[in-house]
């Protein structure tokens, strides 16, 4: 596919600026901040940063923007490290914003040397009632004016740790009254006594995203330095501090984030989800992060396929869950082997097949593959587990499963006729019985009779009992984030259903994690991080159609 579409528009201005010398290496960079999990929007921006030097040569470098010592957790650094590897790609460099520190606080001492930088005194309410409106200018502060020595002095003070949080900042002195507010003075240093996970207790004032930013990707030669829409109003700031430093000038550019219907992508709400227990963790499979796609069944092909499909745009939009469904579904067709599962489980027994005989037939495992994937062996019995849903008492028209006096195949196996059924004292029906045509057996078939239904089955005497865990979206809206009042008022009560007893074939005993298996009618399932021997636990990665649009008609 990637060969036939267009060049997006970060792809052309590369090609230029390779074909025309301005760059002979190109080298981007993925620069996560360490205080959560990655979600899809991140995969978007992993596939292209890594997905541009796959394709022109050069590389990329990991960058953790470890500047807020308060938020960050190594958990987070390895968990990041981790999903970047399981996409499939992998960087030249793995760095650190805190790598930087010494020089990010040079970098500042130069700024103030030339008249660039001050440290001021004001509240961060007083600083935000100067800053005026995007009509209005704002205002100096009083400290705006302090000589270039006491400024030194001041912001060697606050480095040595002489003033508490929030006394003080260093901003940047540049324009107060710019259109754009993000020039009016920003800050660029605050104070904050906390240990970094990495640099520990040396430093006491942090250097804010803004001024870390370009610089970081000064040093580090980035050629072309790719953000999301929100960094737009900042790319003069960008410019701004590697022109005042006389820096290797990195270029930003600029692309619209990943927006998906039925979540959110705010890492602070998603993290609020994991604190307060609505999620079992970052990697619960209804979450939008990659560990959360990961567990619930998601391949590296089909998220990458997805991010291939949506592009690269300059103009917000809201991309269809659907789509991402159609991913999986279709790297899934292609590669999960078929089996038996029954989900909500009632007796079929046979009554002309003897008792104590078992059978050994042959199931195909993947007619969709190109080798076929092989096949398996399926134990069969006189005792059967089928769906409840394919048995009716008064069937419906056109109703080709099963029913008093009705035809059915089960799938690799034989043709049978229902003759009975028995009901419990509350009218429900437990058990259906059964005869069997011998010579209808599935591949050697001589019966001549044709019929139109196939239903499922698992022979109760081999059969594996598992837990089966089908999950929905998490939300019940399609833009939780645009709807009145908290976010947390659209969860989908429904998000999660658990099947305590449903029965599987015996070839699922030994289904290995990084497996993914289509159940027969029912959805692509695959193996739960908690599953073991005694407890086989499977997740349902998604249905065999589109329930949801079906059901929004």
């Amino acid at each position: 596919m990637s060969e036939e579409r267009s060049l997006n528009f970060i792809e052309e201005i590369i090609e230029n600026d390779l074909n025309s010398g301005k760059y002979e290496t190109l080298i981007t960079r993925f620069p996560p901040e360490p205080n959560g999990y990655l979600h899809i929007g991140h995969a978007k921006a992993i596939c292209l940063n890594f997905g541009l030097t796959q394709k022109y040569g050069g590389y990329t470098n990991l960058r953790f923007d470890d500047t807020n010592p308060v938020t960050e957790k190594t958990e987070y650094v390895d968990s990041q490290q981790e999903d970047i590897k399981w996409l499939g790609f992998q960087w030249k460099n793995e760095l650190y914003t805190s790598d930087y520190f010494d020089t990010l606080y040079d970098y500042a001492v130069k700024l103030i040397e030339k008249g660039l930088a001050y440290v001021d005194h004001s509240t961060a309410e007083e600083i935000a009632a100067l800053k005026g409106t995007p009509t209005e200018p704002g205002k100096d502060s009083p400290h705006r004016n302090r000589s270039v020595a006491e400024n030194l002095d001041l912001f060697t003070r606050m480095k040595n740790g002489e003033f508490a949080d929030g006394v003080c900042t260093l901003r940047a002195k540049i324009d107060m009254a710019s259109p754009n507010m993000i020039m009016r003075d920003p800050v660029i240093y605050r104070i904050k006594h906390a240990e970094h996970h990495r640099t520990g207790n040396k430093w006491c004032i942090y250097p804010m995203y803004d001024f870390a930013h370009g610089q970081s990707d000064s040093i580090e030669h980035i050629t072309h330095s790719i953000c999301t829409l929100e960094y737009v109003s900042h790319r003069e700031l960008y410019d701004w501090c590697i022109e005042k430093l006389d820096i290797y000038p990195s270029k930003q550019y600029e692309f619209a984030r990943l927006n998906l219907t039925y979540t959110v992508m705010s890492k602070r709400k998603l993290l609020q989800l994991v604190n307060e227990g609505v999620v079992s963790g970052w990697d619960d499979p209804r979450m939008p992060t990659i560990s959360g796609l990961r567990r619930r069944g998601y391949t590296p092909e089909s998220i990458r396929e997805f991010c291939e499909r949506i592009g690269i745009a300059k103009r917000e939009n809201l991309i269809e869950l659907s789509l991402l469904e159609f991913c999986i579904r279709e790297h899934l067709n292609k590669t999960a082997n078929r089996v038996m599962a029954v989900l909500d489980p009632i007796k079929l027994v046979i009554i002309n097949y003897p008792e104590g005989q078992n059978d050994i037939l042959i199931g195909e495992n993947n007619p969709e593959a190109e080798d076929k994937g092989g096949t398996r062996e399926i134990p069969f019995s006189n005792e059967l587990w089928i769906e409840r849903e394919d048995f009716m008492e008064e069937p419906a028209k056109k109703w080709f499963r099963l029913a008093p006096g009705a035809m059915v195949r089960l799938k690799h196996a034989y043709i049978v006729k229902c003759e009975s059924f028995i009901k419990d004292a509350d009218g429900n029906v437990t058990e259906i019985h059964c005869t069997y045509i011998p010579e209808s057996k599935s591949g050697e078939d001589t019966s001549g009779i044709n019929v139109k239904g196939t239903i499922h089955w698992v022979s109760t005497k081999h059969a594996r009992r598992a837990e089966i865990r089908t999950y929905d979206r998490l939300f019940s809206v399609e833009a939780p984030d645009s709807e009145e009042g908290d976010f947390k008022d659209y969860l989908n009560p429904n998000s999660i259903e658990v099947i305590k007893e449903a029965y599987i074939e015996p070839y699922l005993a030994n289904a290995d994690k990084d497996s993914r298996y289509q159940f027969i009618r029912k959805g692509y399932y695959c193996v739960d991080k908690e599953s073991n021997s005694d407890h086989l636990i499977f997740n349902r990665t998604v249905g065999l159609k589109d329930a949801w649009a079906k059901g929004n008609k």
